[in-house]
């Protein structure tokens, strides 16, 4: 199968403070998958490292106060149409992202405080029916083989 995965996931430095969220589940499954990875915030030209940012009133704004949501949007448009050309069925995203929160997203206080919601790119991929998958969810859904590999249910 083919996946999109957010590419911090995988260990690239692309995370709003220069680091990663790498994460072992997510690259244990993504071994026995044609893996897509991406970044919308880099494809949308921001900078890393940048300043962290949150939906604000339904515009991504970042904490000084800087509205990017047309970066994020313009990334979240870019990863979509590498997910449509390269056929994925499946993406597995970061939480709590605004661009990529599957579940929940940051409130727009920049307070920690975590809301229901989903992230630009998360919501786009849903609206073009792509199955989304937050990070954090995929340990509780593996299932393994006889021969050890992993499907998702």
């Amino acid at each position: 199968m083919k996946i999109l995965v957010s590419a911090c996931l995988l260990g690239e430095n692309c995370k709003y403070s220069g680091g990663n969220n790498y994460n072992q589940a997510v690259c244990d499954f993504a071994r026995w998958h044609q893996v897509v990875p991406v970044c919308p915030e880099v494809l949308g030209g921001l900078p890393t490292p940048r300043c962290p940012a949150e939906i604000v009133q339904g515009v991504v704004t970042n904490k000084e106060g800087i509205n990017v949501d047309r970066e994020f949007r313009a990334g979240a448009a870019k990863a979509l149409a590498i997910a449509k050309e390269n056929g994925v069925e499946l993406a597995i995203l970061q939480s709590r992202s605004p661009s990529c929160g599957v579940k929940e997203i940051y409130d727009g206080t920049f307070s920690g405080t975590k809301i229901p919601g989903q992230g630009v790119f998360a919501k786009m991929l849903m609206d073009e029916g792509i199955r989304v998958l937050d990070a954090g969810e995929l340990p509780k859904i593996i299932l393994k083989n006889e021969d050890g590999k992993c499907q998702s249910d």
